[in-house]
């Protein structure tokens, strides 16, 4: 009798598990549908899954491209998702390449080397995550403003440019528990600690660099408020400002949800991607943060 009731279990479980997994996926597949949809057919079939006629041309119109989809009841100007995409890219790798690099020089340091007043600091790094990012705007925009970087890579990048506390924290937890012998034998070769860092300490650590830098490109991705100060103009427009400023166009009229429904599945394809091929590292090196 046991093992029915342990079938029976497993299939509660399974059937749990796959309503999780429908109302996760259902929001993801109206606006698939929607983006597949013709603009007048969007509020005839809202109780139907199937869209009653399906058309690549919003896809097309969001690309910039000529597509057999006419409105005459919006009236907005196209916007180039596909520069808006490049900028997100441009945007994302600068951060995260400049926080990875600062982050594991901050985090070695923590984890190796010995200074008065470190673990105060450690700590004050950490505690500043309690300080709500909106009260660092205000600030950060005026230096920007100051510095003429508005409408900039260079000012949209600058505040974030450096580390993070959760990466700093995330580096230090590997450096401390890899080997010191290889440190030691390169410093009796007359290393630097920079050259120690560099060519046998980081490398050490590809997993968790790999880890991090999808971490942080994902929220990189999805940033918006500091990309919506500071870099308005089209040529340094992300994705998510893009999306907003398309929305906006339409004032108290009816928007074009088609089209902005194909842009937003071509601003998070990038992301769906990195998750499906590197979700199950992000999971295995968060665990293994947390035991350490």
């Amino acid at each position: 009798m046991m093992p029915g009731n342990l079938k029976a279990g497993a299939i509660l479980g399974y059937a749990v598990l796959a309503l999780f997994i429908f109302v996760s996926l259902l929001p993801l597949w109206v606006a698939l549908k929607t983006a597949i949809s013709y603009p007048q057919d969007i509020f005839q079939s809202t109780t139907r899954l199937l869209p009653p006629r399906a058309t690549l041309g919003n896809f097309q119109r969001a690309a910039g491209l000529t597509s057999d989809i006419v409105l005459t009841s919006v009236n907005a100007s196209p916007i180039n998702f596909v520069l808006a995409l490049r900028n997100s890219l441009i945007y994302t790798s600068l951060v995260v390449t400049g926080q990875l690099f600062f982050s594991s020089m901050a985090a070695y340091a923590f984890a190796r080397m010995r200074f008065p007043g470190k673990d105060f600091l450690f700590y004050a790094i950490l505690a500043s995550t309690m300080i709500p990012a909106i009260v660092l705007f205000i600030p950060n925009f005026i230096l920007i403003k100051e510095l003429g970087w508005l409408n900039t890579f260079q000012g949209m990048v600058a505040p974030s440019f450096f580390m993070t506390p959760f990466a700093v924290f995330f580096m230090r937890q590997f450096f401390i528990s890899s080997p010191r012998e290889l440190e030691e034998a390169a410093r009796l070769e007359g290393c630097s600690p920079f050259q120690i860092f560099w060519k046998i300490a980081l490398p050490l650590q590809r997993g968790p660099l790999a880890t991090l830098a999808i971490l942080l490109s994902i929220n990189a991705w999805n940033e918006f408020f500091w990309p919506f100060l500071t870099g308005r103009d089209e040529s340094v427009r992300v994705i998510a400002v893009a999306l907003s400023d398309f929305l906006s166009q339409t004032g108290a009229g009816t928007p074009d949800w088609s089209g902005l429904m194909a842009a937003v599945i071509m601003s998070i394809i990038p992301i769906v991607i990195v998750l499906a091929v590197f979700g199950r590292q992000i999971v295995e090196s968060l665990q293994t943060t947390g035991m350490k």
